[in-house]
């Protein structure tokens, strides 16, 4: 037991047991003592791995559908989306550090079973989402890329894992890095086709403010919740809570005060990236589509095989494909941890990290490719944008018991969250659920 499993149990029920991802769990030295440059690269990292869900090909589906049909009048829906998943996240971390538990943990701590059981079924469900949605994308870069077929690129996907295992043995911030490199190829990716697409920068700049008629319109509206599904994902709070332990900072609550304070930094910066690549995603379908006529396009293989035309260049295609499977890549990669997380937080299973690694992917993969290859070549967007709606409706049974916790100063201590910022992560959560409910009142009434 470490020091954390000593301490006084506060306003938790039970004392702290085995860490989150106990293979990792503070094995990154923060650098201390360092200067502050330093200090702030040792907890870069977790950030970046949460910003992958925020990019992953379900925001893809449902930008490409967003922009192609409305223009950039969804960029604000983005902002939005982004600026939720800032504060969230922060809120992540912040449980994570003075709670030493993960969101999963913490749930199963505070709740009695006949709660905690349907909310880590709901976080199940979020994940095989996710993946359905990762597994598509992956299958679609490897189809549009190398000509593999959707079927067979479904099973190479699920080959990550074995990646996920080789790189952890080396450590976790090899992890970080393959994820942070792939990040940096999509970034190329995207600068290069905007640069290409051209797009009126008055209208972008009108599209990040808001207009109502993104409530009143249902169509607008399942595509505004479909792109917060995608932005502000159920699994990535899990996840955050998680590998931000991975840091060995200290057990003082000026130490832990000051471990929050760089892990907020790496969170944020690294979503404000990840706003840049949707907005990208968004702007290029808006550009090279919307502004020609192309008011249909949902379809991942038919934007790629109509963007060398529109934007003059083969080389714009390629890209896209690149891209998109680099996308896929790195959100397999984070999901599969979020569900190691889960199961674990959850039900308490201890099993060997590479068994656990197994039994969470296939658990998510399995349905992942019976859908898929259900569906073939044809209808995969539906399906992806169907997935980001699912996603946001989970959203909720994961937010409010995070705000709940870190509002509890009984449960934080001094690194209790500031009644501020309860309010507005209160706020969000009200918001998300608001949204969910009148997406449904919709859908039942036609």
């Amino acid at each position: 037991m470490d020091v954390l499993n000593r301490t006084p149990k506060g306003g938790w029920r039970h004392d702290r047991e085995e860490a989150s991802l106990s293979d990792v769990y503070r094995t990154i030295g923060t650098g201390r003592p360092g200067s502050k440059l330093r200090r702030i690269a040792a907890f870069a990292g977790p950030g970046y791995m949460v910003a992958v869900g925020y990019m992953d090909p379900g925001n893809w589906a449902t930008s490409l559908a967003g922009g192609s049909k409305f223009g950039y009048a969804l960029l604000t829906v983005a902002l939005l989306s982004n600026l939720m998943a800032i504060v969230l996240q922060a809120l992540c971390a912040r449980l994570a550090i003075a709670s030493g538990r993960d969101l999963a943990q913490a749930c199963r701590d505070a709740f009695p079973k006949f709660v905690s059981v349907p909310l880590w079924a709901f976080a199940e469900i979020a994940i095989i989402a996710t993946d359905i949605a990762e597994v598509i994308g992956t299958a679609i870069g490897l189809n549009l890329i190398f000509g593999v077929p959707l079927e067979l690129g479904v099973l190479i996907t699920a080959l990550d894992v074995f990646l996920i295992l080789y790189l952890q043995k080396l450590g976790f911030r090899w992890i970080e890095a393959f994820i942070i490199t792939l990040l940096g190829v999509i970034a190329l990716c995207f600068g290069v086709q905007i640069f290409l697409a051209d797009p009126q920068w008055g209208a972008v700049i009108t599209g990040f403010f808001p207009t109502t008629e993104i409530v009143s319109n249902p169509e607008m509206l399942y595509l505004a919740l479909g792109i917060l599904g995608a932005t502000v994902m159920p699994h990535n709070l899990y996840l955050h809570s998680g590998i931000v332990q991975t840091r060995a900072y200290g057990h003082t609550v000026p130490e832990k005060r000051e471990a929050l304070t760089y892990a907020t930094i790496d969170s944020t910066f690294a979503l404000c990236f990840a706003l840049l690549i949707n907005a990208s995603i968004l702007i290029l379908a808006a550009a090279a589509f919307n502004a020609h006529g192309r008011t249909d396009i949902v379809e991942l293989g038919e934007a790629h095989s109509l963007l060398s035309p529109l934007l003059g260049l083969a080389i714009a295609p390629t890209l896209f494909g690149i891209a998109l499977l680099c996308c896929g890549l790195n959100s397999t990669v984070t999901a599969t941890l979020a569900g190691q997380i889960v199961m674990e937080g959850f039900l308490k299973i201890k099993l060997q990290p590479w068994v656990r690694r197994l039994i969470t992917r296939a658990i998510a993969i399995v349905p992942a490719a019976i859908v898929t290859i259900w569906y073939g070549n044809q209808g995969t967007a539906q399906l992806l944008i169907l997935t980001q709606v699912v996603l946001s409706l989970q959203l909720s049974f994961a937010v409010f018991p995070l705000v709940m916790f870190t509002a509890s100063k009984a449960k934080m201590g001094e690194l209790v969250a500031p009644r501020w910022l309860s309010t507005i992560a209160y706020v969000i959560a009200v918001v998300i659920a608001g949204l969910n409910i009148k997406l449904l009142i919709d859908f039942v009434t036609g």
